[in-house]
């Protein structure tokens, strides 16, 4: 099933307790806005959230709410009641924020182009940071350890919960996108280089290595599955990564260019986000079906 969607997807998560999808885009009007797409059931209209700035990522706590990384700051979105937030970090009027994740303490930490971290509680105008001497492009949290992707060195490094800076790792020829998954990995895709790639983080070690063709991008992680798209091919296929070496499960073709995917555990449900407007295709009881 595809539901329509005029815009092109940056991120897209889902959230357990509202048992939504909810997908970053550009805003309708203004190119120096966003919005937040929430869609539900079949039986629920889609609804939007305008935000009063760009957003550069998006990071939930699984219980109603999502956070946005923008200029100065982040957003802090009630996604049951569709009322959106700025929180103004300290001294950081002119910082551009350009990843955010959610620890497992509830700390969030964004990250900035010219590779500094600030860590906070929700809410929090001022907390610690920490320099990672990378530029920021994708931040990802497993457990309180955050990976930071850094695209233009194609590496991953990571930075414990007392702020050290741990181990980095090249990550390909050139990664372009990153997820925790629930068993404990952190998936990377390398496009360039044509490869999944799954490291462990404590300490951070490349534990998989494996091909993936026609320029692989999207990736999320679920509790069976990794799930790849191919965005040349318009494919997104299923890994089982439990034996150490990758073995396809499933195999779905999608709409146009798949470069955004997320993964309903609940409910069995991978959904796929076009990254040009060509809508939200939904695949129900993916893990289980056709290969």
């Amino acid at each position: 099933m595809v539901h329509p969607l005029d815009r092109r997807s940056q991120a897209a998560i889902v959230d357990g307790r509202t048992a939504q999808l909810v997908i970053l885009a550009p805003g309708s009007t203004d190119a120096a806005s966003a919005s937040l797409i929430v869609l539900g059931s079949a039986q629920t209209p889609q609804r939007v959230v305008d935000l009063p700035g760009p957003a550069a990522g998006l990071a939930g706590d699984n219980n109603g709410t999502a956070y946005l990384p923008t200029r100065g700051g982040y957003f802090v979105v009630d996604l049951a009641a569709g009322r959106a937030e700025r929180v103004s970090v300290s001294d950081a009027d002119n910082v551009d924020f350009t990843a955010i994740t959610r620890r497992l303490d509830g700390a969030l930490v964004l990250g900035t182009v010219d590779g500094t971290l600030y860590t906070l509680t929700p809410g929090a105008t001022s907390g610690k940071r920490t320099n990672v001497h990378a530029r920021i492009d994708s931040l990802a949290a497993q457990g309180n350890i955050v990976a930071v992707l850094d695209r233009g060195q194609t590496s991953v490094t990571t930075v414990g919960a007392d702020g050290r800076i741990g181990q980095s790792l090249r990550a390909g020829q050139g990664a372009t996108t990153m997820v925790a998954d629930p068993a404990g990995r952190l998936l990377v895709i390398d496009t360039r280089g044509g490869e999944l790639l799954a490291f462990g983080v404590d300490p951070l070690i490349l534990r998989q290595a494996f091909p993936v063709a026609q320029s692989p991008y999207g990736v999320i992680g679920s509790r069976g599955l990794a799930w790849v798209s191919q965005t040349s091919a318009n494919i997104v296929i299923g890994y089982d990564l439990s034996t150490g070496i990758p073995l396809e499960k499933a195999r779905y073709p999608t709409l146009r260019q798949p470069d955004t995917l997320a993964f309903d555990d609940a409910a069995g449900t991978l959904y796929v986000v076009s990254g040009d407007g060509g809508g939200v295709q939904i695949i129900e009881h993916a893990a289980t079906g056709p290969r």
